[in-house]
């Protein structure tokens, strides 16, 4: 073999390895499926982001965005179900909501509330199918209970409000609002 085939082979073989390499990054950045355990999170585009006054009629339950209240709940633990367009403005801020059905029991409450990030509310919820369920501006997961590993997944995947329209907001200095009352 003379040295110009030698080099043309070289370049060749580094061409290819190359070509493979820019393949394998574009369809790695093209993969937008959710990291394993996460293939039911369920997402919402185009979500409203406008203040009203009143109630809002929300196609989940509860809700991941939309329409809201101009004031935010604040963040915390909530033994009884919080005002949801208080919550969504939360979740509009970055705020986790981990949600459950009345039940569960002082040391299941206890265990999603040392889940909680900082920036999230935990609250009952009546009306929602599954027993535990997570929520961020756009996402949602439905839990098997307390106890499902997958929340830990969700809450480091999506829980640092990078998808909410105002993430640096604040979830301290809002309100707090029951379901029941319109005040705390």
């Amino acid at each position: 073999m003379t040295s110009t085939q030698r080099r043309f082979l070289i370049l060749g073989i580094a061409l290819v390895v190359l070509v493979g390499l820019a393949v394998v990054l574009f369809l790695r950045n093209g993969d937008d499926s959710p990291p394993a355990g996460l293939q039911d999170v369920v997402t919402y585009d185009h979500l409203s982001r406008a203040h009203v006054a009143g109630e809002v009629k929300y196609p989940q339950s509860p809700s991941v965005g939309g329409d809201h209240d101009p004031i935010w709940l604040d963040c915390g633990v909530y033994d009884r179900p919080v005002r949801e367009e208080n919550a969504v403005h939360s979740l509009e801020h970055g705020a986790v909501w981990i949600t459950y059905r009345p039940g569960l029991s002082a040391d299941e409450i206890d265990g999603l509330a040392a889940k909680l990030p900082e920036k999230g509310i935990l609250s009952p919820f009546d009306d929602q199918d599954a027993p535990v369920v997570v929520t961020v501006w756009g996402a949602q997961l439905a839990l098997d209970g307390p106890n499902d590993p997958r929340l830990d997944l969700f809450i480091r995947e999506y829980g640092d409000g990078r998808d909410a329209p105002e993430p640096t907001a604040a979830c301290v200095g809002g309100v707090v609002k029951f379901e029941d009352s319109d005040s705390g």
